[in-house]
């Protein structure tokens, strides 16, 4: 069995990394993800890899998708205004399907905002910062523990289906210290990027797809000669400005990441019975899950749907819940960005409630529960959830 041992996040993060066999970094240090970066300066030299600090995040791009290119597993971590500075290079690396995993520890934006403070800002740039008809993966973890497993699968992912993939946790998933015991993944478990079958020479198509969608193409160095470009492009990588080709192109970057949300299925916590329903991610999660414990004690049937992929959207099982729940509970420290995507899913076939809080504060659980007594009272669903609000208002 694994040492139990005292970690911050950030901390997990590369941990996970390293094991997943991460051997290049290039970053620049940015509040509140920065401890990543000194972690893999310590720790990847002595393990054969290579860690730069770059002059900017948008360097810090370009350094590891060349990294990738040769066939280094790689990544980056920042945060906030360096995440913004990265968008058009993770456009390209999805078009150009080049392995690599971005860690964006969210703080509160826009702007500068304030460096220091948590907040879930960024789900929406996650999906859409870069231009054009990008599909994205974006994983989101919820503890110190996760972090570590979470960075492992996205390097999977990264890997198998040769894409970037985002994990987004906030400053207080970071910053705070859990005892966890890191088991290290056995090689099995470590996922390879696809190999090609085809053999060097004029009839070589480095963008073929294999089974998964996914394009085989080589790593820098092994003899192949072929195109890497940005531009929409064949199968030989050349660009094209054919609409049938680009159409083909764009279905298959966005089918390839479709079995993610398969590969890591939401937390469903008392779901069975559930009512009322939290959907949250990250930091909020874990204080609605502690907020259905205490509706439970007042008689309401509570329950919480966790995502840990919130890209590709986990459709079917936000519908499952729409259908079975009355009423819907989406707790985020934004603006309403993910709360967004569940009034889409549920299409009317239940009540979805915001409960939103920004500015650098964690919702409370007196706030969760306040959310979820008016939206009983606003829907009508007095006699249809448990008790009445006012005799669980009466017991808080």
């Amino acid at each position: 069995m694994p040492e139990k041992r005292l970690l911050q996040g950030n901390e997990a993060c590369a941990l996970g990394a390293l094991a997943a066999g991460c051997r290049f970094f290039a970053g620049y240090p940015i509040s509140p993800s920065s401890e990543i970066a000194e972690y893999m300066a310590r720790r990847l030299p002595k393990v054969g890899g290579v860690f730069i600090q770059m002059e900017d995040e948008m360097a810090s791009m370009g350094a590891i998708l060349g990294a990738s290119l040769g066939g280094k597993k790689v990544m980056t971590a920042t945060s906030g205004p360096g995440f913004s500075l990265m968008q058009e290079h993770l456009g390209y690396a999805s078009l150009a399907e080049i392995p690599c995993v971005v860690i964006d520890v969210m703080r509160v934006g826009p702007s500068t905002g304030i460096p220091t403070a948590p907040a879930q800002g960024d789900v929406m740039q996650a999906r859409w910062g870069s231009h054009g008809d990008r599909s994205a993966v974006a994983l989101a973890p919820a503890s110190v523990a996760e972090v570590y497993e979470l960075t492992i699968a996205a390097f999977n992912i990264a890997e198998r289906l040769r894409t970037p993939v985002v994990m987004l946790y906030d400053e207080v998933i970071g910053h705070m210290r859990e005892g966890v015991a890191l088991a290290e993944p056995a090689p099995a478990d470590l996922w390879s990027r696809p190999s090609t079958d085809q053999k060097p020479g004029d009839s070589f198509l480095p963008y073929q797809p294999n089974s998964e969608d996914v394009a085989a193409v080589p790593d820098f160095g092994e003899g192949y000669r072929f195109h890497v470009t940005g531009l929409m492009h064949n199968e030989r990588g050349y660009p094209t400005t054919s609409a049938p080709v680009t159409n083909r192109l764009l279905e298959r970057l966005e089918s390839k990441l479709r079995p993610v949300t398969e590969w890591l299925q939401p937390e469903r916590y008392h779901m069975d019975d559930a009512e009322v329903v939290y959907i949250a991610y990250g930091i909020t999660a874990r204080i609605a899950r502690q907020s259905v414990d205490r509706l439970r004690v007042r008689g309401i049937r509570a329950g919480l749907l966790r995502p840990r992929v919130l890209w590709p959207f986990p459709e079917d099982a936000v519908k499952a819940a729409a259908r079975h729940a009355r009423q819907i509970v989406v707790a985020e420290m934004n603006r309403g960005q993910y709360a967004c995507e569940i009034e889409r899913a549920a299409a009317g076939a239940v009540p979805v409630t915001r409960c939103l809080k920004g500015g650098g504060d964690l919702i409370s659980e007196d706030e969760l529960e306040a959310c979820v007594m008016d939206a009983i009272m606003d829907h009508h669903q007095i006699n249809r959830i448990g008790e009445s609000p006012s005799e669980a208002m009466a017991k808080m």
